[in-house]
């Protein structure tokens, strides 16, 4: 069975920095795409970011373009996701994904394995 777990979610100000982890275990994480989504308190699910397997493409939402990087240590099974110059809109679940497909997907259709989530707060 496939699992992702993340990790490192908190409470922080604004302008701090945070570091998010996702754990893939029950497969290969060889020639899989990763992603990262959001959902704020009556918002939808939006794309945050994503990465190939060879860490060559990434792709960011709008919104955190600049601030936030993506990465991923095959060895480890994990995926990372580094936030800079936090904001209180950055408020929100923040869900890891895995895609089988080649491609780097940056639709949630496209992402066939999903983690629970961590809650990342900024205060103003």
């Amino acid at each position: 069975q496939v699992r992702l777990v993340e990790s490192g979610g908190r409470l922080v100000q604004a302008g701090d920095s945070q570091r998010l982890s996702c754990a893939v275990s029950g497969r290969a994480f060889s020639n899989t795409g990763m992603g990262w989504f959001r959902q704020a308190p009556g918002k939808e699910r939006e794309f945050v970011a994503a990465i190939n397997w060879s860490a060559t493409i990434t792709y960011y939402g709008e919104s955190v373009k600049g601030r936030f990087t993506i990465s991923r240590d095959n060895a480890k099974n994990t995926v990372y996701l580094q936030m800079n110059s936090l904001k209180p809109e950055d408020t929100a679940v923040y869900y890891c994904a895995l895609s089988t497909r080649t491609m780097v997907p940056t639709r949630q259709s496209l992402y066939e394995y999903w983690g629970q989530g961590t809650q990342v707060t900024v205060s103003s």
